[in-house]
């Protein structure tokens, strides 16, 4: 039988980054002692007000279709936040829910690109942003973010890859995997190539509760882009729900409605118990992020602080977020094959970091997804197997 193109259009090396991982979850199973690192889904449980207030919708009946954007009283909270730090006017009807920020981004590209558009993404970039690019029949157009700059954008290089073809320019601040914060500087240059060349942005910011040191600035605050970008957001990092999927997407009114029309067919909405605890979630917000971002900057510290003293390896300090980049360069191994000798060695996860694009190469991502005491004993067998190494 004959399948579309559209199926090879959306595979490729970041669809398929995730062999280490389902190994390991495998030999978790079977009850092996496994340190797994490698996926942003932390252990701790979502905090128990949230989980209380979606037991209590669901016994109350709210089981039923809700509306395909999402109920506006979340709506009307995530714009008011969203307002609150970032300035600006968006309300209700500039937002809308989906399942996660990844159906959100791909939502945003089936609606902003089309075949022959180009859209610039620095990398390293996330794994689906590729997926999502390309599912539209637009082209992917990569600009490298060098490990000499510590990741930071090279927006002289964004700026050179603009083309009569350019429809878009998409990023993260906080990045994944880097863990990179976006400084207002860099963001103003990239509004200014936006504004000069009438170009759609979007900003992935997924992890902007989790910023430590830097200031997190929305990219929409600046004036005049708040009519050109589309800022992406979710619940799963920073109040540790990754699998209850509430992500959502603020931006002009007119492409809220055609992402709203999408999701009428593909989605549907999120369910009514889900939105109920995402408004506690939200209503709480000031305490919950607030312990959710000590937590990670403690782990953070600590892998820092221990990988840091491991022979031949050398690591970055991230600015945001739940990962690590470790350079492994000088073990002589490339990095997939490190992940996989290290899994065989000692039970440690991690993931070869050029899966999220070639100017990673010689890098892998660690996971600062289990408690302070695991992490300890990852980075006692992560040296172990460096120091085994010939």
């Amino acid at each position: 039988m004959k399948y579309a193109d559209l199926v090879n259009r959306i595979q490729g090396k970041r669809a398929l980054a995730w062999g280490i991982h389902r190994r390991a979850l495998q030999a978790q199973d079977a009850g092996e002692d496994v340190i797994v690192l490698t996926v942003g889904d932390p252990e701790f449980p979502t905090p128990a007000p949230i989980v209380e207030r979606a037991v209590e919708a669901l016994r109350a009946g709210d089981t039923h279709y809700a509306t395909q954007s999402g109920r506006e009283p979340l709506r009307a909270l995530i714009a008011e936040q969203h307002r609150a730090r970032n300035g600006g006017d968006a309300d209700v009807a500039n937002v809308i829910l989906l399942p996660g920020a990844q159906n959100a981004l791909f939502a945003a590209s089936l609606c902003l690109l089309e075949a022959g558009d180009e859209v610039i993404v620095p990398e390293p970039m996330y794994l689906t942003y590729e997926a999502c690019v390309r599912a539209t029949g637009a082209t992917l157009v990569l600009v490298p973010v060098h490990r000499d700059r510590a990741f930071h954008l090279d927006c002289d290089a964004i700026a050179a890859a603009v083309t009569d073809k350019t429809r878009a320019i998409f990023f993260a601040t906080p990045c994944n995997p880097t863990g990179v914060v976006v400084p207002r500087e860099d963001l103003q240059r990239i509004a200014d190539i936006a504004t000069q060349h009438d170009l759609w942005v979007l900003s992935d910011e997924v992890y902007a509760d989790l910023t430590f040191e830097p200031t997190h600035v929305s990219i929409a605050s600046l004036p005049g882009m708040a009519e050109r970008s589309i800022t992406l957001g979710s619940l799963s990092k920073s109040y540790a729900m990754a699998g209850w999927r509430v992500g959502w997407a603020i931006g002009p009114q007119e492409l809220i409605g055609h992402m709203g029309t999408l999701a009428l067919a593909m989605l549907f909405g999120l369910p009514g118990f889900v939105q109920q605890a995402a408004m506690t979630a939200l209503q709480q917000r000031e305490s919950i992020v607030a312990d959710m971002k000590a937590i990670y900057q403690t782990r953070r510290d600590l892998v820092f602080a221990r990988i840091g003293q491991i022979p031949r390896l050398r690591c970055l300090l991230p600015e945001a977020g739940m990962f690590m980049l470790i350079d492994v360069s000088g073990t002589g191994l490339e990095p997939l094959a490190f992940t996989e000798r290290l899994f065989e060695a000692e039970k440690v996860s991690l993931i070869d970091a050029s899966t999220f694009g070639e100017s990673a190469r010689g890098f892998v991502r660690l996971g600062f997804v289990v408690d302070e005491a695991r992490l300890e004993e990852a980075c006692r067998r992560i040296e172990r197997f460096v120091r085994s190494l010939p």
